[in-house]
């Protein structure tokens, strides 16, 4: 569901599967810790019980969601409830990172090595030959300039062949993920990546981007940590 609709902080879904500390439901919106974002957090609610949420993975049958205790039961109905805040946060970090990586891209045609979302500060890897700190402080000072933009922010879901018929849609430095549907986030007039985290609606909501550091992770592999200003 965090799919579709990244806003979504409750829902209603029943327990499909249930082992000691973990639960599989037939839906949730809870996002599992995934290409560099943390997974969400928050609690199950089943009547006048509630079941915290400290985890949540990718399994072979499905999203498992980590408890603090057990007593689910397959056929439970429960209520899901995110931690908003935590998740919006994430949100706002990972379309930052979009944007600042759409700006490098544009400038230099390095490609993401790797990524981590924090709370309190991302990074982000790029392939790049020769590293400028002011530079750096450039790129981020666009970064802010599209935020400012306020330029609308899409997901949709299309066809693999269609997706790489689009021009520079996937920006990591390793394969397409062999899947049949490709999630493409775009912001309007920058950017268009594959994608399937979270983000928010317009870049508006990001705020402000400010770099903590920049620094040499070896041949050709620059790291940037970044923080956000509300």
């Amino acid at each position: 569901m965090y799919l579709e609709d990244s806003y979504l902080w409750a829902f209603d879904a029943t327990v499909v599967d249930a082992t000691e500390d973990r639960a599989i439901l037939d839906r949730t919106a809870f996002y599992p810790q995934s290409g560099g974002q943390p997974a969400d957090t928050g609690t199950l609610i089943r009547g006048d019980k509630s079941f915290s949420v400290v985890g949540v993975e990718p399994g072979e049958k499905g999203i498992v969601h980590i408890l603090d205790n057990t007593g689910l039961k397959p056929g439970d109905p429960v209520s899901g409830r995110i931690d908003s805040d935590r998740r919006y946060r994430f949100m706002r970090c990972h379309t930052a990172c979009h944007i600042l990586s759409a700006v490098i891209f544009k400038e230099t045609g390095a490609k993401i090595t790797g990524n981590q979302i924090e709370l309190s500060r991302s990074r982000v890897d790029f392939s790049l030959e020769s590293f400028d700190k002011a530079k750096m402080g450039e790129y981020v000072a666009r970064a802010n300039s599209i935020i400012d933009e306020h330029h609308p922010v899409t997901t949709r879901v299309i066809p693999k062949d269609a997706a790489l018929a689009i021009p520079d849609l996937v920006r990591l430095a390793m394969n397409v993920p062999d899947r049949e549907m490709i999630r493409v986030v775009e912001i309007e007039g920058v950017d268009r990546q594959a994608c399937g985290g979270t983000h928010v609606k317009n870049t508006g909501e990001v705020g402000r981007i400010k770099m903590i550091k920049a620094e040499n992770k070896g041949k050709a592999n620059r790291r940037v940590y970044i923080s956000l200003e509300d």
